[in-house]
């Protein structure tokens, strides 16, 4: 990959935990990145993610698999530019205070009031006017990324169900790391594998808050809230896109891609290669989104 000279560098810690959830290994990492000017002394980090090629997907025998996650493929990435962070609050409003390209946005959208947690309550739709506002204001293209480079962005060359390993703790992600039970059944999980139940704080926590990222340097990719992607809904991945790109033929063309889990799902559903899908006008209290950007 050839290094921009308008790149800074920045420092993180990555941890890998054994599958009782017990950290194993904690690393400091560099990566580089960008920053973009938004306006009210706002800023966007942008990530530099090498290209690459990696199994999408999950075995057959990974806790939780779903048919939807199969075939696994190889997929060949190339170098683009991924958020740090999901956006912030304070990165909504200072875009949505920015020229219309196609349609309203709220300002102050999020049941969860703070100006550096998640942005929530954004439909597909809104996330695109985003996107459009901010490459008018850049000049340079920004848009939802690909399920794929999604995927890719978050193992971070690692084959576990999450970048931290075999399982996750609610030491190092938000989510719901408690029972839920509806007629006497357990319908979600507070643990996953061997790993430890834990907190459900019931809420969005602050970008970043639990200073671990992964091996490329992003964070909160599992947990805190599920984030769009461009792609069309599949069920599965038969005949995928194996370069990389948002998968915009077939499928369900009214619904769109949510990768990551949220402060509202189980452990099980912020696997790396867990999916869900609502239909693109639809916005709750869990969904934000991150930003990408292809290298120049």
């Amino acid at each position: 990959m050839i290094v921009r000279s308008d790149l800074l560098t920045f420092d993180f810690d990555v941890v890998t935990v054994n599958p009782q959830g017990e950290e194993v290994e904690r690393i400091r990492s560099s990566a580089k990145y960008q920053v973009e000017e938004l306006g009210q002394g706002v800023t966007l980090e942008m990530v530099a993610i090498p290209g690459g090629t990696f199994l999408m997907g999950t075995t057959n025998t990974e806790e939780g698999r779903l048919k939807n996650q199969n075939p696994q493929h190889l997929v060949t990435i190339q170098p683009f530019l991924l958020g740090k962070y999901p956006v912030t609050q304070a990165q909504w409003e200072a875009v949505a205070n920015l020229p219309k390209v196609n349609q309203f946005l709220h300002p102050d959208p999020s049941i969860i009031k703070s100006q550096n947690h998640p942005v929530e309550q954004i439909s597909w739709d809104d996330a695109i006017e985003f996107c459009a506002r901010l490459s008018q204001h850049t000049g340079k293209e920004y848009r939802l990324p690909s399920e794929a480079e999604w995927e890719y962005a978050c193992r971070a060359g690692t084959t576990t169900p999450f970048h931290f390993g075999e399982t996750c703790t609610t030491e190092l992600a938000n989510y719901s790391g408690i029972d839920w039970e509806y007629m006497g059944k357990i319908c979600s999980r507070g643990a996953y594998g061997a790993g430890p139940k834990g907190q459900d704080r019931r809420e969005t926590t602050p970008v970043g808050s639990f200073q671990v990222a992964n091996n490329f340097g992003l964070y909160d990719m599992h947990g805190n809230v599920r984030e769009w992607c461009a792609d069309f809904w599949h069920e599965n991945y038969q005949d995928a896109p194996t370069d990389g790109s948002a998968w915009v033929t077939g499928g369900d063309r009214e619904k769109r891609v949510l990768r990551g889990g949220s402060w509202n799902t189980g452990p099980t559903k912020c696997r790396s290669a867990f999916r869900s899908v609502l239909e693109a006008n639809a916005s709750l209290y869990d969904i934000g989104f991150r930003v990408a950007c292809s290298w120049d």
